[in-house]
């Protein structure tokens, strides 16, 4: 996600290689993925499955919708953060940006571009977002984004830094959309730092590319598998990415059903929990360069991870009824399509099982 709208170019080289790391994931394994040992909900911290909040915040729902929310104008509709539909349960706000310092990131808001939004506007409407439920969380990265956490010094000043906009504006936690590279090593001890300071609410989400989780040993996968006791959900950018391999070493094209299950599989049954698992897509047509999907199409997806039902060709050999969701960028592209995706999207991911 960035400031204009977000392109990349398709990244497909290298594939048949990943492809014997991943093949054979789909296959073998019990009827019901939240039934078998080593599958327990490390996303939350709850018996109901939601992650408890921290002061002045409610519980992240056991099925959540996240979206971005533009600190710019682009072209989508402009909205405070008091006009972001009712549906998303973890807001993003788009981006914190990178100061002189290694690792260290900044806020600022873009009152101008929001047409006069001061700062105290928008720390009362986060404060209003977490009294009706609402996570509200600091996006970093970005197509754009040029943070990098690359030593332990850097990391220090991510962490410290993260929680200070924490502790300004009220945010919840943070999303890590770094896009640009990332150090798995630093990165780790970032987050682990930051949860500490952050306490049991924390909430952290992530937004990797396609090809960053298209192997367990890709940095960025690395990074949710050794924080997966503070990490909420990964919600994976099923856009602007080309075609990849599903869990089942088979090639499968953006913009379908078997595209979104079939990579959700490999996370699904390459560590991460069930409700670590979210499904990235555009609000609309211009909200990406490329992997638009109808929001039926979405749900679609979500039936046949949990339910085993609405699959493409692709299915599952066990069913994943803990799924945490979907997330869209942005709030502002869906406000723009009259909220076509939230309005059909929100209340099916707030119906799974």
């Amino acid at each position: 996600m960035d400031r204009a709208r977000r392109t990349r170019s398709a990244l497909v080289g290298g594939l048949a290689a990943l492809g014997l790391a991943i093949a054979g994931l789909a296959t073998g394994g019990a009827a019901n993925a939240d039934a078998t040992p080593g599958a327990k909900d490390a996303g939350s911290r709850t018996s109901a499955g939601a992650q408890a909040a921290v002061p002045g915040a409610r519980a992240v729902p056991k099925h959540a919708v996240t979206g971005y929310w533009q600190n710019f104008n682009n072209g989508a509709t402009v909205q405070k953060l008091s006009q972001v539909q009712d549906q998303y349960d973890i807001i993003a706000v788009a981006f914190a940006d990178a100061t002189g310092t290694p690792g260290q990131v900044t806020f600022n808001l873009d009152s101008a571009g929001l047409g006069g939004y001061t700062v105290d506007q928008f720390k009362a409407d986060i404060k209003a977002k977490k009294a009706a439920g609402k996570s509200v969380i600091i996006s970093v990265g970005g197509e754009r984004g040029a943070v990098a956490v690359n030593s332990s010094a850097a990391a220090t000043n991510f962490a410290n830094s993260v929680h200070s906009l924490m502790r300004e504006y009220g945010f919840d936690g943070v999303d890590i959309d770094l896009e640009n590279g990332l150090n798995s090593t630093y990165m780790t001890q970032a987050l682990k730092s930051l949860g500490q300071k952050a306490g049991p609410g924390f909430v952290l989400t992530m937004a990797p590319q396609t090809i960053d989780m298209q192997n367990t040993n890709n940095e960025y996968f690395k990074t949710a598998l050794n924080v997966k006791d503070i990490l909420t959900v990964v919600n994976m950018q099923y856009y602007n990415s080309g075609s990849m391999l599903g869990c089942d070493g088979k090639v499968y094209s953006q913009g379908s059903v078997d595209f979104l299950t079939a990579l959700a599989c490999i996370q699904l049954e390459g560590g991460l929990a069930p409700s670590q698992v979210g499904i990235g897509t555009p609000a609309s047509t211009r909200g990406a360069g490329s992997g638009y999907v109808a929001p039926s199409v979405v749900n679609n997806a979500l039936d046949c991870l949990a339910k085993g039902t609405n699959c493409g060709s692709f299915k599952p050999s066990r069913t994943y009824p803990g799924i945490r969701g979907a997330m869209t960028w942005s709030t502002n592209w869906d406000a723009a399509a009259g909220n076509a995706w939230s309005n059909a999207v929100g209340p099916h991911v707030h119906g799974l099982p």
